[in-house]
């Protein structure tokens, strides 16, 4: 059992669904995604995604990429990541947190693989998603990190078939991601009746709660795409707020809204 599962399995027995919350490592500086970080699950965040920063993002949409350029430009990284949660764990022993992004900041560190997954755990990371990564390449580092007891999370799209998807959850663990629009993040709205058939197919493939993500951006959404799903995720509307230097305690007021409509839920 992870944080993860504890998690699901808490949220369950209290009626509520899972609120996961993406913001951008470093962006737009470290003092400020700590002090984000902090204050994540006195908003209600069941479970935290935490970017890290990537020169060539595929599947972000315009306002993650722009934060990725800004948490670059403040000297985000992969080593400055893993130390940002070494001091959140100082105070939050608990909370899930998830790294996503990209493989090759991972495969290019010194030590490969093996290092950055003996240090993710030191740090407290519980899982990983990571984008470009297909069930094709499990060996580079899907298997290895679920033997370090991390979890895998794989991601599942409207183009997922039944003939692919057995393949996707193979070797997931913790969570599926489901994408529930063709695009990127920040993009259009995600519509529940839409995505309800599409959670109870990937849950019964899975056995695995089924997170909704991409297309949701308001307490409302939340409330309706997570009433069909195991939770939802939102980072593009966190993240916005982010980039337009808006203080903390508004951003985590707005947070806290999400939160409570994905409770809801």
């Amino acid at each position: 059992m992870t944080r993860i599962d504890d998690t699901f399995a808490r949220l369950k027995a209290e009626g509520k669904k899972a609120f996961v919350a993406y913001i951008m490592a470093s962006d737009p500086d470290e003092a400020t995604t700590a002090e984000i970080l902090r204050g994540l699950p006195g908003a209600g965040v069941d479970i935290i995604e935490l970017g890290m920063p990537f020169t060539d993002p595929m599947a972000d949409g315009p306002t993650i990429q722009h934060a990725g350029q800004r948490a670059l430009a403040a000297g985000g990284s992969v080593t400055r990541t893993l130390a940002m949660l070494r001091e959140f764990r100082k105070t939050d022993n608990t909370t899930p947190v998830v790294l996503m992004g990209y493989y090759n900041p991972i495969y290019a560190r010194r030590g490969g693989v093996d290092r950055f997954l003996e240090e993710a755990v030191e740090a407290g990371v519980d899982g990983l998603i990571v984008v470009d990564l297909p069930p094709e390449e499990d060996a580079e580092l899907c298997i290895p990190a679920g033997k370090a007891g991390l979890n895998f999370i794989r991601l599942a799209t409207p183009t997922t078939d039944d003939r692919r998807l057995p393949a996707v959850v193979k070797n997931t663990s913790g969570f599926v991601y489901y994408v529930s629009v063709t695009g990127i993040t920040g993009g259009p709205a995600a519509n529940a009746a839409e995505v309800a058939p599409e959670v109870a197919r990937i849950r019964a493939a899975a056995g695995l709660p089924v997170v909704v993500g991409f297309g949701i951006s308001t307490p409302e959404a939340a409330q309706s795409v997570a009433s069909v799903a195991d939770g939802c995720v939102v980072g593009s509307a966190i993240v916005k707020m982010i980039g337009e230097g808006r203080p903390v305690p508004e951003i985590l007021g707005f947070v806290a809204e999400l939160a409570a409509g994905a409770h809801r839920g």
